[in-house]
Formats: structure tokens, sequence, C-alpha cells
């Protein structure tokens, strides 16, 4: 896909990863919704405000609306509550998949008829390395990115004939507030991540591996 003159719609992006994608994307020449719960927090020049709750149906649906001419997704809005599954706050497990997966979900539906409208285009799911490498201590989290792992591998199948490349971004720790308790050396920067995924965006990639974590848990995955 080309990134120039593109119509991307970028979840979460008013921080982190997400707003990095933001800044690089209009870099390139396209033109930007950066969504988010509060779009007073989106502070990119450049940037088309755009208030989105992934996690509201109501709000989604306002946002496939107003983006009519959107060509490219990218569902990045997520949340971390390092919650295990057994003996974790039930709560905090369902906001997880609420967010990461039937969010991520919801608004890929919203917004798959609007892309294809448009001639078609791509979407990009951020997911993470804890879609194959599981540990008790984000027990919420990786059973949110494994099922969204296997949503974006399934609606990949069911978008193709429609004109939309779907791509998946996996990746371990990035230096942006939902890790900032991890020692910078084990980080990944943000910018680099997002220039990996936009470029794997424009080869027309079906997955992105931004780090080395991320490459090495899935070469093991025949083997665990």
């Amino acid at each position: 896909m080309k990134i120039e003159s593109s119509v991307a719609v970028v979840t979460g992006g008013n921080r982190g990863l997400g707003r990095n994608l933001v800044v690089q994307l209009l870099e390139r020449g396209a033109k930007v919704y950066a969504a988010a719960r509060d779009p007073g927090t989106i502070d990119v020049p450049g940037a088309v405000p755009l208030q989105l709750d992934v996690t509201d149906p109501e709000s989604v649906a306002g946002a496939a609306r107003l983006a009519t001419d959107a060509t490219l997704l990218i569902n990045n809005a997520g949340v971390s509550t390092r919650t295990p599954l057994i003996g974790g706050a039930t709560d905090m497990i369902r906001l997880e998949m609420e967010t990461g997966y039937f969010g991520t979900l919801d608004v890929t539906r919203a917004f798959a008829p609007v892309i294809e409208a448009n001639g078609g285009g791509a979407i990009l799911n951020v997911l993470s390395v804890l879609s194959w490498l599981h540990v008790p201590e984000y027990g919420a989290y990786c059973a949110t990115k494994a099922a969204a792992w296997a949503m974006t591998d399934v609606i990949r199948q069911q978008l193709g004939a429609r004109g939309i490349r779907v791509t998946a971004l996996h990746v371990g720790y990035m230096d942006t507030d939902m890790a900032s308790y991890i020692p910078p050396e084990r980080k990944t920067d943000p910018a680099l991540v997002a220039a990996a995924a936009l470029d794997g965006i424009a080869a027309g990639q079906a997955e992105v591996l931004a780090d080395e974590l991320s490459r090495i848990a899935k070469r093991n995955l025949s083997t665990a």
C-alpha cells in the first residue's frame, strides 16, 4: 500500500507508539485522524483529532461516520493492567479483553466497509511478543493478544478479497508509559517500531517483527 496520500485512522494516537505512528504517517504524506477517548489530548500539528473510545460501540460508529475517507486503519489502542488470570481482578481481565480484542474487532468491523468503499487499503493490528510468549504475571494481556493474533489471521483471510491487506505488528517492551517500570536497556524506541510498521504496510507484509525478542519467540513456536 502506498502511504503517501493515504488516509489513516490511528487509535490511541495521543501517546506512545500511536503518537509516533501519527507523526511518521504525516511525514510520509498521509492524512491522519489521530483517535483518542479525549481528542483534546492530540497535540501533533497537522493531525485531525477524532473522538474514539474503542470500548464504546456508539463512539466507534460515530468515528466511522466522520472518517469516511479512511483507507488505512491502525488498531493501536490497548491497555496493560499486569493482571494474572488466577487470582487477578476479573474486571481488569475484562477491561483488557474489551479493549485489546473486542475493541480492535469492533473498530475493524466499522471501518472495513469504509476502506472497501474507498477502493481498498490496509489494516495494521498492534499485537505483541506476548501473543506467543505467555507469562503468568501478564496473564490478561497474553490472553488478549493471543486472541487478537488469531482474530488478525482470520480477518486477513476475510478481507483480502475486499481489497484490504491486514498486517500484524509484534513487539516486546517499548519506551512508552505502558512500560515505564522496565529498565531502558530492555526497551525499543517506539519511533523505530513505528517506522518498521509503516514499511511493512507499504510492502504489503502480513507480519512485522519489530524487535529481536519477537523474532526469537516466533522462531521458537515450532519447538514449544
